[in-house]
């Protein structure tokens, strides 16, 4: 390993060290990147799951972006009760 890296012979230096360190970011960001777009982008592992498109978490993401209002949000959300209940609760 010191003969690869001694520049003093006409070695390559101790530049040639840092490529394993090059190679392992490359591939830790292509690893990244396919997990960011690929698996959560398209409905993949990270979005799944009953949680995410059940009536009530809908009903909580349209009262939390304004298009229904307070009034609105709290009589929908004793009619969904009814039918799905919440989790704990009786359905």
């Amino acid at each position: 390993m010191q003969t690869l890296a001694h520049f003093g012979d006409g070695g390559p230096g101790p530049w040639i060290l840092l490529f394993p360190l090059i190679w392992a970011l490359v591939i830790g960001g292509g690893i990244a990147l396919l997990r960011r777009t690929v698996w959560r982008g398209r409905g993949g592992p990270a979005r799944t799951g009953p949680a995410q498109d059940s009536p009530i978490t809908v009903l909580g993401h349209r009262f939390a972006s304004g298009d229904i209002d307070e009034e609105e949000y709290w009589r929908r959300l004793s009619v969904l009760d009814e039918q799905f209940g919440r989790k704990g609760g009786a359905a």
